[in-house]
């Protein structure tokens, strides 16, 4: 089991490179990777289930001990994020299914990587962690409602449709593994451990399969989508750091907030984007570029400030 569980941490830690590698190989032979598509709103509650497993009660104290933080954290996650997408998309002027799917991805929910990411960057993992659940858990109101007041002037949106989509991919999975954890308690734990590596697994999955299946639209407007999303997850790090600082928070949490912001929850927003905007394939892309690279920036961002800890003012 020590074998196994150390093969679990590399590929966890050699994350980035797996999303790498697999989008390369879907660009490469897209018909290996395509037959996943019917697939992803399965994966990704296979992912939110593991989320739920990793929970605790424990975990929404943290809300009760530093609500101004998690406050900020969710705030900041639902507003900066949506904001940016919709001024990144009039900025460029962003053709109406790129600039939806960009919009979409800026509505999402904090991602389940960016408790990691701030762990490695030795922030407040504890107040990620609270910031992620509660931002989760808001996602089935606050995504569809945001999504409609930014996007709707590009495509007609059906808001009730996607709510309930995010409860069943979403919420339903995260109760339903945080209600195991809480009732199996050391039933499970074994299991908890297998989740990371399950997650990496369908993560991939979901990447490949949409590049795979949107390999012409990628090689037409592929450029212009990572440039915005660079610009997208940068800005993103860089406000939510922001707001920390503003509010006077410590450099611990100013660092959780940014992490929690610039990283979404991405896969949610393929699995949206497949299934409400199926016509649309391109509508996707935004998505899977924006998790393949905020896999790599996280990481990055991490290592810059795991080795800066000692002097906050950098």
């Amino acid at each position: 089991m020590s074998a196994f569980l150390r093969l679990t941490q590399f590929i966890q830690k050699t994350f980035a490179l797996w999303v790498v590698l697999f989008a390369g190989l879907a660009m490469l032979e897209p018909a290996a990777f395509v037959w996943l598509k019917p697939y992803i709103t399965w994966m990704l509650g296979i992912i939110m289930f593991g989320m739920g497993m990793t929970m605790t009660v424990q975990d929404f104290r943290g809300v009760l001990q530093s609500p101004k933080a998690v406050l900020t954290g969710v705030v900041a996650q639902f507003l900066i994020m949506p904001a940016l997408a919709y001024l990144l998309c009039k900025l460029f002027s962003l053709p109406a299914e790129i600039a939806v799917g960009v919009i979409l991805v800026g509505c999402c929910p904090g991602g389940t990587a960016s408790n990691v990411i701030t762990y490695m960057a030795k922030g407040n993992t504890a107040l990620s962690v609270a910031c992620t659940s509660v931002s989760t858990l808001l996602a089935p109101v606050l995504t569809p409602a945001v999504f409609y007041l930014l996007a709707s002037q590009w495509i007609e949106i059906n808001a009730l449709s996607m709510l309930t989509s995010i409860l069943q991919v979403v919420l339903f999975p995260v109760l339903l593994g945080l209600v195991m954890r809480t009732v199996l308690k050391q039933k499970v734990e074994r299991y908890i451990a297998v989740m990371p590596l399950i997650s990496v697994i369908a993560i991939v999955a979901i990447v490949a399969a949409i590049i795979g299946g949107s390999k012409a639209q990628i090689l037409e407007s592929g450029l212009l989508i990572l440039g915005v999303v660079i610009l997208h997850n940068g800005l993103g790090y860089l406000l939510g750091f922001w707001a920390g600082q503003l509010l006077k928070l410590p450099y611990a949490d100013s660092k959780a907030i940014a992490i929690e912001v610039g990283m979404q929850n991405s896969g949610l927003g393929v699995a949206l984007a497949a299934v409400h905007f199926a016509a649309s394939p391109l509508t996707a892309v935004p998505s899977a570029i924006f998790s393949l690279w905020h896999n790599i920036s996280g990481p990055a961002l991490a290592t810059y400030w795991a080795s800066k800890t000692d002097h906050p003012e950098t």
